[in-house]
């Protein structure tokens, strides 16, 4: 994968972008704590498939964003944020009368974070005004559940291109995943989201998503355990870097982003779980969400050094 080419891999996310309020403060609010004093504060995008189009923007890659938002100031703070972070926002639609999605997030010292998240009101399900005839020149077509409607008009298409998708599998219903799995070639499920669907976050749960919906690629991500993930019948699993953690906050969407974006440029999966795992671990390293995004030369140097 080359950073520099002359036409940079294009992936297109399609899904979730919310406006993350966040609070750095000593330790995270609790049930016997009324008030505690923050160390310091953000207004930053957040959401998966924006966090993750950022991520390959980042990383050099030709990144598109099509999702939904209100036609209020955080839709508009969210859509400028992310142009200006080289993201091709066209088909990021603010929707009159509809309320964007905000998020606050709290983030205490060892980087750990408890977020409440409102997921926005009153937008149009319909995905009938994405332009799906793009997703012939894209390389990878990212979603998140949080738009199901549009995750399966670009994952339909995408598939009749012969165009490789990625499912970031955050919790969410049943019948979501039961009606996206179906059109996903890489399904990467946090832990959680694995444990609803599945009933638990071991192998067993793994084959099970893969004989049925039939994906390629069926992973789960654990943390500071690493990521497991089965491909064509065989298991493999990849422990998590050690690194001294400052915030966690959107480690798990950038991880998706540089996946795709590997896949995009044709890794193998081993390879592009490599990739994505140093880029989640090196965000960690850094606080304030996006702002702690690598470069792609960053991400090699930490591979040669980590290696």
């Amino acid at each position: 994968m080359n950073a520099a080419s002359a036409k940079p891999t294009r992936v297109i996310c399609v899904g979730l972008s919310a406006l993350d309020h966040i609070w750095q403060a000593e330790r995270l609010p609790g049930a016997d704590l009324s008030k505690t004093r923050a160390e310091s504060f953000a207004t930053r995008g957040g959401g998966m498939a924006a966090t993750a189009a950022v991520t390959v923007a980042k990383l050099g890659g030709d990144a598109r964003f099509w999702g939904r938002a209100g036609d209020d100031p955080a839709g508009h703070v969210m859509r400028d944020q992310m142009a200006g972070e080289g993201v091709d926002t066209r088909w990021f639609r603010l929707f009159e009368q509809a309320r964007s999605s905000v998020s606050g997030v709290f983030v205490d010292r060892a980087g750990e974070r408890h977020i409440v998240n409102f997921r926005g009101g009153d937008m149009p399900e319909d995905a009938g005004w994405l332009p799906l005839s793009d997703i012939r020149e894209a390389g990878c077509v990212l979603a998140d559940p949080r738009w199901p409607e549009g995750a399966v008009a670009a994952f339909d298409a995408a598939r009749k291109a012969g165009v490789a998708t990625v499912l970031d599998g955050d919790v969410a219903d049943t019948q979501v995943f039961e009606r996206i799995l179906p059109f996903t070639d890489h399904a990467i499920f946090s832990e959680p989201a694995l444990r609803a669907l599945a009933g638990s976050r071991t192998s067993d749960a793994l084959e099970a998503i893969e004989a049925r919906f039939g994906c390629t690629v069926v992973a789960v991500t654990l943390g500071g355990e690493g990521v497991a993930w089965r491909c064509k019948g065989t298991e493999m699993r990849l422990p998590a870097h050690e690194v001294a953690v400052v915030d966690t906050n959107g480690a798990g969407d950038v991880f998706h982003g540089a996946y795709a974006l590997a896949v995009a440029n044709g890794m193998q999966v081993a390879e592009a779980m490599r990739f994505a795992s140093a880029a989640a671990a090196l965000k960690c390293t850094r606080p304030d969400g996006r702002s702690a995004i690598p470069t792609f030369d960053e991400v090699i140097q930490f591979q040669r050094k980590h290696s």
